[in-house]
């Protein structure tokens, strides 16, 4: 008889991190285009923004992650991102300048950056590669950046298929 079959890879205690789950819900983010802001599509007037601004029921955007951009070729005066990131704070988790891709991959880096790596100290560490949503390679660069020295090892990919990242050595 032969000896029966071993499963190494459960064997190892092996931390699968998955990046995916660090990004923001697909409707939790929403954009505020300034080109509703301007006046005949081309200009933004301080008076006729302030009176929209102040006519705009914000309260929608409650426990959203609010992105600030404009789709129209205009020159777009810094202190009007300001007045809305104003009237947006006590309503949005959070206000961010750019489209909503950058929004995305901005609240995933803030995720990210605020990980507890205590879970993480002394073990293998699997962190995903594939998955239902694109994670920007930002991403990838900083979670390897912060476990580096922390976990015994980092690696990529699934655990039944890594690609060694980085290993501690030995003292």
């Amino acid at each position: 008889m032969s000896a029966p079959l071993i499963n190494k890879v459960a064997q190892k205690a092996i931390v699968t991190l998955d990046l995916e789950a660090y990004l923001p819900a697909v409707d939790a983010v929403v954009a505020v285009d300034l080109k509703d802001f301007l006046f005949r599509g081309l200009i933004l007037r301080e008076a006729d923004f302030r009176a929209q601004v102040e006519a705009t029921d914000w309260s929608a955007y409650q426990g959203k992650y609010v992105t600030i951009f404009c789709s129209a070729d205009a020159i777009i005066p810094m202190w009007a991102y300001m007045v809305l990131s104003s009237v947006l704070a006590p309503y949005a988790l959070d206000v961010i300048a750019g489209d909503t891709n950058k929004a995305i991959q901005q609240i995933l880096l803030n995720n990210l950056s605020a990980l507890d790596t205590k879970p993480f100290e002394g073990t293998r560490v699997v962190i995903k590669g594939c998955g239902d949503r694109e994670v920007d390679n930002a991403a990838f660069i900083a979670i390897t950046r912060k476990l580096t020295g922390i976990s015994r090892a980092i690696m990529y990919g699934e655990p039944c298929s890594t690609v060694p990242i980085w290993r501690k050595t030995a003292d």
